[in-house]
């Protein structure tokens, strides 16, 4: 290889490596204090060398590639070798500090009065409606978008978000803070991660509230847009921390049309009586089945969305609309199960368009009051 007439710059590197984010955290490399060193030689290849913040990170591959392309884009720029680093352990608090401030005790920064960070706690009175279904399609539609989305998977007991979101990659911890993994654009947390295989959580409430706050607090979500909790069913243990962890969380119902499934989930959303949250609204999940002649087939009933709307509606004294009816397609459950969500498998179909503009409702209203606790009557914890 001949020698360039001018050699790149130390300081062209580090600026294009200041264009290079780290996948996880979503911020500069160099902010990060992950560049080690840079040594440009003299027949202009460069040898970059890179801390990784754990050995064994999972996004290792991925940054070797996006520091690679970022420093060979560099005029005057030769081979590019990348060398990997780990951090030790006086480095991670240094960043973990950088991060999240140096609190001794982690705090949900969803709590905190200036958070901008619309938080949305999906619930249904009874199993087998779809909610989580509904959830994982909103996440992706809205980070499809460009929004920055977090799906914490509050239903311990019945955990389903990371098969639904295609990944059984498991979170990295950087000091005492865990590092989410990602799908479809999407960052997202559950127990399944922390849990061998199919084995299932045998916990008491207690146990569950203190998952429910580290998921919350420990877990390093960044600067979220939106962040969607899909919660068990009925109105237990997990909904009620969920209302004294995260006051300004809006509760999403989802149902079905069948009469006896709207009836309970009125009960899911009266819950927002006690814990003074807002409802932001209604999604009636498998509405109807569309045959090949174009007609419908309104297998579990007609109404129970509506139903639940007008009944909360009167129940808290403010609006909750109905914001959507998903017809019930084989496409939505073949999605939940290969872990590539309708919203993007197959995002012209109707409940692809359905599920996308009820996304499109709850990232584009004003927030006003939206999410704030208001100061009626005292709720005392048990």
């Amino acid at each position: 290889m001949s020698t360039p007439t001018t050699l790149p710059s130390p300081d062209a590197i580090h600026a294009a490596l200041s264009r290079v984010d780290d996948p996880e955290i979503r911020k500069p490399i160099t902010e990060l204090k992950m560049v080690k060193s840079v040594d440009v030689q003299p027949d202009g290849s460069v040898d970059v060398a890179i801390w990784l913040t754990v050995a064994g990170c999972p996004m290792r591959t991925e940054i070797t590639q996006r520091v690679s392309t970022a420093v060979a884009d560099v005029p005057g720029v030769g081979a590019v070798r990348v060398v990997l680093d780990v951090m030790d352990d006086v480095q991670r608090t240094e960043l973990r500090k950088s991060l999240r401030g140096d609190a001794a005790e982690p705090v949900i920064p969803f709590a905190q009065p200036g958070s901008l960070t619309r938080v949305y706690a999906v619930a249904s009175g009874k199993g087998g409606v779809g909610k989580s279904s509904v959830t994982v399609n909103l996440a992706a539609a809205m980070a499809a978008k460009g929004l920055s989305v977090g799906v914490l998977d509050a239903d311990i007991y019945g955990h389903s978000v990371p098969r639904m979101m295609g990944t059984d990659a498991r979170p990295t911890q950087v000091d005492n803070m865990i590092m989410p993994p990602q799908a479809h654009g999407v960052k997202l947390i559950s127990i399944a991660q922390f849990t061998p295989g199919n084995a299932p959580v045998v916990w008491r409430g207690p146990m569950l509230h203190r998952a429910l706050q580290q998921f919350l607090a420990d877990v390093f979500w960044g600067d979220l847009d939106v962040l969607l909790l899909d919660l068990p069913p009925g109105t237990g243990d997990v909904a009620i921390s969920v209302a004294q962890l995260v006051p300004g969380a809006e509760i999403l119902v989802v149902t079905t049309p069948q009469q006896a499934a709207a009836e309970v989930a009125e009960r899911a959303g009266a819950i927002a009586l006690q814990t003074r949250q807002r409802i932001v609204g209604v999604v009636e999940n498998m509405s109807w089945m569309e045959l090949p002649d174009g007609t419908r087939m309104e297998i579990f009933g007609f109404g129970g969305g509506q139903v639940v709307a007008d009944s909360l509606t009167k129940a808290v004294g403010a609006d909750v609309p109905l914001l959507g009816q998903v017809p019930l397609e084989t496409a939505v459950r073949e999605g939940g199960d290969s872990g590539v969500p309708i919203v993007l498998a197959d995002p012209g179909s109707p409940a692809a368009v359905a599920l996308r503009a009820v996304a499109d409702r709850l990232t584009t209203r004003a927030r006003g009051l939206a999410g704030m606790s208001l100061s009626v009557s005292s709720v005392r914890s048990s």
